[in-house]
Parts: structure tokens; sequence; C-alpha cells
């Protein structure tokens, strides 16, 4: 019987998968998929703890879904894939393409390690394959807003049909499942297809409504909190794109604001498959000549952000919330990497690399280009001035300081007017919680000044 492997990546879930379809329909009627997962040592060894177990989770639903089908083997693919390819005599490998920088090498090797045996890229983990979108002169986009509208022009397909007919490779061997991981208390969402589905379906059905305004809000429930099952492909954008699109005649502006977030995540794979120095580098290259502080002083400022006691509310609610739950609301993302660049002057891979390591949905892409974004190295024209308050911030984006008070416990019993700015309290902030490490306002103007010189020089 013809055998085809499917190898499960960025990509786990049975629903809207083309790369499952092409497996199936290679395979045939009389045939059988054999589902893989390989456990990279490269991948997984620099995963943070919370990648890690949300991961499992997500495999572990695999399995369940599959009817315990599921294989996982450990090692490096470029010699577990051909070994597999000859212990079940598959006649083909399937995969979703990796837009990776470290996912394409490995892939182009894998390939070649197979020889004959055809290794077949079906779709992506995004709605459009990143270096799909060019300019009329064939150069890459290097600034969003074009991107978007020839990504809007373009459109996406449709979500492609779900197999429920897929005749799984029987008695292959596995292994189990990756050990499970000590998170010390931080608590991830559920994991795997069924629970990217429901989260989808609570936000489409109770918060897509709100969205243009409750998604800077950090204190409400107002965002989708769909990014670690978009990074593990748990849910597809395109499943997510098709039925908005449904609700856009009496919600356009929210659909059009969440569509943009799927925007966002496209623009940056974008940017990386053509620019893949830019995951460690400044897009910007005149930046590289920018000053940022070292030394133990420098240290220490990045320990106590990393940490949260700043004495900046809203900086140390989002740092607090990082280690709490493994995740940072998008609005309180910026702020944080703000001050650390522009009021800890502390280079913006250190502020990158913390978050990785600590996110669930780190992705590369994403995580190190938002950063590049906030520092003003990156791929926006003009954010070098673009300074965030953070005392101001908190005040507009949480007004009543709900989300102040639900990650920074010291601030609980201050009054409204002070939640933002509790040195100004009479006697100074409540015992137990600092006194601001910097001064906003000089280290703004600090900032400004190394942005300048580079700019000059």
């Amino acid at each position: 019987m013809p055998t085809a492997l499917l190898w499960f990546r960025r990509d786990l879930r049975l629903s809207d998968h083309p790369a499952l379809v092409a497996a199936v329909e290679a395979a045939g009627r009389d045939g059988t998929v054999v589902p893989v997962f390989v456990v990279d040592p490269r991948l997984w060894e620099t995963s943070g703890r919370p990648r890690r177990e949300f991961l499992r989770g997500c495999l572990a639903d695999l399995r369940e879904q599959t009817g315990g089908a599921q294989v996982i083997r450990s090692g490096d693919p470029v010699r577990v894939l051909p070994d597999l390819v000859r212990e079940t005599g598959a006649e083909s490998v399937h995969l979703s393409a990796d837009a990776g920088v470290y996912g394409r090498a490995r892939d182009a090797a894998v390939e070649r390690a197979l020889g004959d045996v055809p290794f077949v890229r079906t779709g992506s983990p995004y709605g459009v394959t990143p270096g799909r979108l060019t300019k009329d002169d064939g150069t890459p986009y290097r600034v969003y807003s074009p991107f978007a509208r020839a990504w809007r022009a373009r459109g996406l397909h449709g979500p492609a049909p779900r197999r429920d007919d897929v005749a799984w490779a029987p008695d292959v061997r596995s292994e189990d499942l990756p050990p499970a991981q000590d998170l010390d208390g931080t608590v991830l969402p559920p994991a795997g297809e069924r629970a990217g589905l429901d989260a989808w379906a609570l936000f489409r059905d109770q918060r897509l409504l709100g969205y243009a305004t409750s998604r800077n809000t950090p204190g409400t429930d107002g965002t989708s909190r769909l990014s670690a099952h978009l990074k593990y492909g748990t849910v597809h954008p395109r499943t997510l794109f098709a039925e908005a699109q449904q609700l856009a005649e009496d919600h356009a502006e929210a659909v059009d604001k969440f569509v943009g977030e799927l925007v966002w995540r496209d623009f940056y794979a974008d940017v990386l498959w053509h620019r893949p120095e830019t995951a460690r580098e400044p897009f910007n290259e005149q930046m590289k000549a920018m000053q940022y502080d070292t030394g133990p002083a420098a240290d220490e400022h990045f320990a106590a952000w990393a940490e949260g006691r700043t004495g900046y509310p809203i900086v140390d609610a989002g740092m607090r919330q990082l280690h709490g739950e493994a995740y940072v609301h998008n609005r309180v993302r910026m702020i944080v990497a703000s001050f650390l660049c522009k009021d800890l002057h502390v280079d913006w891979r250190r502020g990158a690399r913390y978050f990785f390591d600590h996110l669930v949905d780190g992705d590369l892409a994403s995580n190190n280009h938002g950063w590049q974004w906030v520092a003003g190295t990156g791929t926006d024209p003009s954010p070098y001035y673009r300074v965030f308050n953070p005392t101001r911030q908190g005040q507009q984006f949480d007004p009543d300081g709900a989300y102040v008070r639900r990650w920074v416990p010291e601030l609980r019993d201050v009054p409204d007017r002070y939640v933002h700015e509790p040195w100004t309290m009479p006697g100074g902030p409540p015992e137990g919680y600092p006194a601001p490490i910097v001064d906003h306002a000089e280290e703004r103007q600090v900032a400004l000044a190394r942005y300048q010189a580079v700019r000059d020089a």
C-alpha cells in the first residue's frame, strides 16, 4: 500500500491543512499517512519552558485526534526523516513550508538527504506565504502600510477542506511526549486545535464587536489571545480571516483592525524572509552605531525591569504578567519595550531575548521585529523620536488601574489618582513598592540625543 509521510511543525491541527490534504491525495484510496513530529534539539533546547509546555499540550491533542497514530521522534530531522521513510516505505514527504531562517536551511538539508523521495511543500503558517508579495519593481516591502494594501488587494484563499477520511498508518513506533515542564506557577492557556478553535469562537462571538477600542485596554479581556495558537498553527490565519469577513458588513471597523493584526504577522515574516540577518541585527543599518548602556549599572536596571520593580506601575504590571501568564498585552509590550530601550538605554536584543525565553507565543519574526519597531531600529521610517511615557500610557489605557492592580498587589489599595504615579502620594509609594529607578523626562532627552547623534553621523 502506498504511504505518505506528513511532517508536522507549526501546523498542529487537522482542519484547514493543505499539506494534510496533499498527503492524503498522494497516499490514495488504499494508502496510509504517517503523521510525525520531530523534536529537534536545536529548537527544543533554545525554547523557553512555556513554549515547550504549550507544544507538549498541542502534541497530546494531536495524538488524540489521530487516534494514537501521531509519531514522535527526537533528533536531527536530517537523520530522523530519511530513517522514518525507510522504516515505513513512505513514497513522499509532505509539509507546510517554513519561512524561518533556521527552518529554511533545515528543510533544504532534509530534502537533499531524502534523495529521490519527493519533498512536497504545500501551504505555510501564514496568510500570504513570505516572499510572495513584492513591489511592482520586484523588491520587498520595507514599510507596513503599502504591504498591507497589497495584502488586502490580493486576499486569501479559502480554508482547505478538513479530511476526516484519513487512514493513519498503524503501529509505527513512537516516543513518548516530551517531558512536562516546571512552570513555577506560570499559568498557560489550554493547548491544541480544539482549544484554539474555542478561543477563536469566544473572541468572535463576544469580543470582536468592541475590538477596535478594547484591544488597547489591558485591564479588559479585549484581545483574541490567539497568538500562541497562531505560533503553533493550531488554527490558521486563513480560517480566522474567512470567518471574520462574514462579519465585516456589520462590524467593519472591528474586523478591519483584527485583520490588520494578521497582516502585521505576515509583514514581519516577510521582512525576515528577505532580510534574515534582521533577526539579530538592526533593519536600519545606520542604527548599528546606536549607543547602549552596559556594565553593572545597566545590569541592575535590566534586572529591575525584568522583575517588575522599576517603580513605574504599568511597566511593572507588564513584566509581572509575563511571568504570570507567559504573555503580555500588546499595548503593554510596546510600553515595556520602550522603557527598556529608551529610558534604561539597554540594547533591544537583550529585551527581545528575554521575551523570547518567557513568552508562550514567542515567534522570532514578530517578537524581534516588534522590538526593533519600538527601539527605532526597524521597519518604521521615523520611530526614533517615539518614546512612550509610561505614566501617560497607564493613565490613558488603564484609567481605573484595573490592570496595574491585578498584577501589582502593592498598589491595590492606592486611590485611582495615584495608581500610575504612586511616588506623588503623601509619604511616597506604599511600603514594598519602589520609587522610580529613573526620571522619564531626563532619560527621554538622553535617548533622543543618542538617536540624533546616529542620524547626524
